[in-house]
């Protein structure tokens, strides 16, 4: 057992921060000496002068052989895994570099059709090809859950070939897929699962919480410490256990994918959140949970409000968990999209959630909330709710948004890799002339959030219907002009490309 009570990053960053010397290195600043007044007076003294580059005392990140070694193992210890490496590019270096790690051009990878976009960018660093699995959407509570056993069962078995499966659990819902049953299979295949955890890092310190990925079988794990711990934004971690992953490639990887000049305070701000959940962790997060459970009372109380809750998503057999410190909140019933009333509640009544959608709020409870903030965003609620009223009263002639079904089949392959897609000459046409072309661009819809089209995918008249009837009803798409214009593969013309490749 590892000393938990030491911090060797934070407190050398301390100490380097307080000894006086000539600084004849970067940063340009100089320990805040050199600074906008305007930035020392946002940021602080302190701040500043622990602002600093890899000094001997401080480490080398992408050779570690002093304080950042014995933070990562630590770390390690703390979070169930048998190696940790610390991420100052968030988790999108961390997803980037696993894919990396573990499969390369032409190879194929398993991935959930509602993968975070920094799964894209793998894919094109890493010239793999992916085999999307759909995951189970259910149109009563309007949420993307999870990916069914039996899905990556079926797309093992239709190519063989693959060289891993990623996942993303939890999601941005709190939904967690069946990890367990998901890791038996690739150990049974003999290649590694790979899980974005990015907003799971809180899991392995309380039982009423989620199992974690590592401890349910999965191979390595990427975790945003920033989310719902105390680190830094852009501050993550990475985790690995077993010997699926090779973890010198890994290393190399992450060299691609970070950046030379790492920020201190964002590993300092690593070591203290690993620090604080290994000494008082329980503590917190039992905490956290009973005043997530407060202000779901809270919200369920106002007419108008639906709550998720466990059960109902449980019901659902691609979920195995829900993380009870996520709310999501539908507000349908108010008469109103999930998207004007985040307008409302934080333009006007103090209140700022996570995630806005067409019916549906999300908000992250976290052991930086306090009950004052439970008190305001529960009267924030009641006067949004009572000045909607009138609206109710009315509302024969609204009904709330639907998502209209994609017709994803089980599972899916391009016809041409995202890498490929990438580096491609492109043009923009308007829609009634992309038909049947190939997506230059990785086009999402949100809600749900699922990509539409991933770039070197045909664009189909379902998938331009799909992105027009979202933007309609008040949602948003992001990737190019979609649904009016797109960009799509130059040299490819619609007689070659009507279909996709066939998924066998």
């Amino acid at each position: 057992m590892l000393d938990q009570s030491q911090t060797p990053i934070l407190s050398a960053l301390q100490d380097s921060s307080r000894r006086p010397h000539a600084a004849f290195y970067a940063p340009g600043h100089k320990r805040g000496q050199g600074a906008s007044p305007r930035l020392r007076e946002l940021l602080g003294e302190a701040a500043l002068a622990a602002d600093l580059p890899e000094l001997p005392e401080l480490d080398n990140l992408f050779a570690p052989a002093g304080v950042i070694l014995e933070a990562q193992a630590l770390a390690a210890e703390a979070f169930g895994a048998e190696a940790t490496y610390f991420l100052a590019n968030g988790s999108t270096c961390g997803i980037e570099a696993a894919i990396l790690a573990t499969v390369g051009p032409g190879e194929k990878i398993i991935v959930p059709r509602n993968a975070h976009r920094s799964v894209i960018a793998g894919l094109v660093l890493a010239g793999a090809m992916p085999v999307f699995v759909a995951p189970e959407y259910s149109a009563g509570l309007g949420l993307v859950l999870g990916i069914k056993a039996e899905a990556i069962a079926a797309a093992l078995a239709h190519h063989p070939d693959s060289r891993a499966v990623l996942l993303v659990s939890p999601t941005y819902h709190g939904i967690c897929s069946d990890i367990g049953a998901i890791a038996a299979l690739t150990q049974a295949h003999g290649i590694p699962l790979l899980v974005d955890e990015a907003h799971g890092p809180h899991f392995a310190f309380h039982p009423d919480l989620p199992t974690p990925a590592l401890a349910l079988g999965a191979d390595l794990v990427v975790q945003s410490t920033h989310k719902v711990l105390g680190a830094l934004s852009q501050a993550a971690m990475l985790h690995t256990r077993g010997h699926r992953v090779d973890r010198d490639r890994l290393q190399v990887a992450l060299q691609l994918t970070q950046s030379t000049s790492p920020n201190s305070l964002l590993l300092a701000s690593l070591d203290a959140a690993r620090h604080q959940m290994a000494t008082e962790g329980k503590t917190l997060l039992t905490e956290t949970l009973a005043l997530a459970d407060q202000l779901r009372l809270d919200l369920a109380a106002i007419s108008g409000l639906r709550v998720i809750d466990k059960s109902a998503v449980m019901a659902c057999s691609s979920v195995s968990d829900l993380d009870l410190t996520r709310l999501t909140v539908e507000v349908s019933g108010l008469g109103m999209t999930g998207l004007a009333a985040d307008e409302l509640l934080h333009e006007e009544l103090g209140v700022t959630v996570e995630l806005p959608e067409l019916r549906h709020l999300t908000l992250i409870v976290s052991l930086g909330n306090t009950a004052a903030d439970r008190q305001r965003c529960a009267a924030g609620f009641r006067a949004l709710a009572a000045g909607c009223a009138d609206r109710r009263s009315s509302a024969d002639a609204w009904s709330p948004p639907t998502v209209p079904e994609n017709g994803d089949p089980l599972f899916t392959l391009p016809v041409m890799s995202p890498r490929d897609a990438f580096f491609a000459a492109t043009e923009t046409v308007p829609a009634s002339a992309a038909l049947g072309r190939l997506s230059a661009d990785t086009v999402s819809a949100y809600p749900p959030g699922i990509p539409t089209l991933v770039a070197g995918e045909v664009i189909t008249e379902d998938a331009i219907a799909h992105l027009a009837a979202i933007k309609q009803q008040g949602g948003y798409v992001t990737g190019g002009d979609a649904p009016k214009k797109f960009r799509v593969i130059a040299n490819r013309r619609p007689s070659l490309c009507l279909w996709q490749r066939p998924m066998s």
